[in-house]
């Protein structure tokens, strides 16, 4: 009888000690983004913005999260790659994609496989439809479009317009159809239309056209990159059109070798600004100059991805996982607890609709100064 409950009490202690291993176990979350490449600021962007968010859970003595970080270079194929590496490496959730082709492409995947993802910036409709393990935390490209229609209808901000996107983008494509779409609604006057693909270097034609029309305003639902190069042609040929652009040019300011004072007046849509003098900006802001690449500013980008950090780490604690919860019940537990939860962030109050899309709205910001001020009729 002694020896039973001398075995029954290792067995106890065993128990105890496996279960406080567990306990122990960091939550690991997957961070995909293209860390390098030609949309390596968004990436590096939501990587440094997570590492924020998890040194400061990490800090505060509870739970630990451990970051898998998987470069996927914009790419479709390279992400799916990342993602099956991302299990392999024991991810319970992800913080991810960072872009929208990847990000429709990992998330099919996703849905089949039961793996939870909640993307900062992947805006796109398709990425969360009909998938119930996938969220956002942007808002979605639609949306992208009729609130710069209606701005410029409401505010006269231009009489005559040019639209030129990326045709070989589902991101600035899908954009610039809502825009066109709620033009015609609003009655604003599309003078000019063109387009370009990924890896064009040269824009002079489509600003040509754009003066050629008499457009007083370009309508720009690019990234960045291109951006840059259009705002260069324009002024090549002493063209200043009021440029009004979207969230994916959040980032220009902060783009190597680029002259600043091109992008003076252009307007943009975006949730965050690090000029903002909210106490929770300014901290974060320090905090995040301090990790990035020769301290340049957070972008939406950034703030977006510590606020996936924080809404994946509340709800974890929330629904009782752990580092021991499988992906797959991880993923049924994160799913019960976005459907109805609430969350108070950086860059908003965030609540989710049964579809996985966010109901917060952008902020109009003008850029003056080699900085962001808000936008003012």
């Amino acid at each position: 009888m002694k020896k039973l409950f001398a075995m029954m009490l290792v067995v106890c202690m065993l128990l105890t000690g496996l279960s406080a291993l567990a306990e122990d176990a960091p939550l690991k979350i997957a961070v995909i983004g293209p860390f390098t490449g030609g949309a390596d600021i968004y990436g590096k962007a939501c990587k440094w913005g997570a590492e924020v968010a998890r040194d400061e859970i990490n800090a505060l003595g509870g739970m630990q999260i451990e970051l898998i970080e998987l470069d996927d270079m914009h790419d479709p194929e390279t992400s799916v790659t990342a993602y099956y590496t991302a299990i392999d490496r024991g991810a319970q959730m992800i913080d991810g994609t960072t872009t929208t082709g990847p990000c429709l492409a990992v998330s099919a995947q996703a849905f089949e496989d039961r793996m939870f993802m909640l993307t900062p910036s992947a805006s796109n409709d398709g990425v969360v439809a009909d998938k119930d393990n996938m969220y956002q935390v942007c808002f979605q490209d639609p949306q992208m479009g009729v609130i710069p229609a209606d701005m410029i209808k409401e505010n006269g901000m231009g009489t005559k317009v040019a639209v030129i996107y990326n045709i070989s983008d589902d991101y600035s494509t899908t954009i610039a159809q809502s825009f066109k779409a709620e033009a015609e609604k609003v009655g604003l006057e599309i003078v000019s239309e063109t387009t370009f693909i990924e890896g064009d270097a040269d824009y002079s034609t489509q600003i040509l056209k754009a003066k050629d029309a008499g457009a007083d305003l370009v309508f720009l639902p690019i990234y960045y990159g291109p951006a840059s190069l259009i705002l260069r042609a324009a002024k090549d040929i002493d063209y200043a059109p009021v440029f009004f652009g979207v969230d994916g040019m959040d980032g220009i300011l902060t783009l190597e070798n680029f002259d600043t004072s091109l992008a003076e007046g252009v307007v943009l849509l975006t949730p965050f600004s690090a000029y903002d003098t909210d106490d929770a900006v300014v901290s974060f802001v320090e905090k995040y100059t301090a990790i990035s690449e020769n301290g340049v500013l957070p972008n939406q980008f950034a703030a977006d991805s510590y606020d996936a950090i924080y809404a994946l780490y509340q709800a974890s604690v929330n629904a009782g996982i752990n580092g021991d919860t499988s992906f797959e019940d991880a993923c049924e537990l994160l799913i019960e607890q976005f459907s109805s939860m609430e969350y108070s962030c950086l860059t908003g109050t965030m609540r989710w609709d049964e579809t996985g899309a966010v109901n917060k709205l952008p902020t109009a910001y003008v850029i003056q100064d080699g900085g962001y001020a808000p936008y003012a009729k």
